[in-house]
């Protein structure tokens, strides 16, 4: 039984890292891009009453991004089904980019309300806890090092050219 649950954390694991890269690698400059539209009053007012939320509106205030783009996500299906691939992968692929870059804003003004929900704050430090662990073992893996390695001579070599 001990080896079938580390099987099964371990496929969660392998499954889930590409979500957790992307994840990592947009969270906050994406949060960044919602968070300059505090400059239009009545998004800032928004924000504010975020802010504000009780626990559970802030729970609510999180998951509904994710709720609103389910249909999104379903369109996408649609699109592969019809043999419109390309398609499919460009509604999924900038709905995750609107999805994160909004949900991670909406995480950063609410976390404080979140964190007042006992299960959530007994949860979540344990998901950021092993998210970072997932994470530390991918970057400390030869192709993981191997690819790197790899980017930044090629961004040299872009950067010698255009300079050249």
């Amino acid at each position: 039984m001990r080896f079938f649950i580390r099987f099964l954390r371990a496929l969660a694991a392998a499954l889930l890292v590409p979500i957790l890269l992307f994840e990592e690698w947009g969270w906050e400059p994406l949060a960044a891009l919602v968070r300059r539209l505090a400059r239009l009053p009545l998004w800032a007012r928004l924000e504010d009453r975020l802010r504000e939320l009780p626990p559970w509106g802030a729970l609510l205030a999180f998951l509904l991004p994710v709720l609103m783009l389910l249909p999104v996500k379903v369109l996408a299906l649609f699109l592969f089904g019809r043999g419109h691939a390309a398609s499919g992968v460009t509604v999924l692929v900038a709905a995750k980019l609107i999805g994160t870059a909004f949900v991670a804003r909406i995480f950063q003004l609410v976390e404080p309300a979140l964190m007042r929900i006992p299960l959530f704050a007994r949860w979540y430090p344990r998901w950021k806890a092993w998210k970072d662990q997932v994470l530390t073992l991918v970057r400390e893996s030869r192709p993981w090092r191997v690819v790197r390695a790899l980017n930044r001579r090629l961004a040299r070599g872009w950067r010698r050219l255009r300079e050249g």
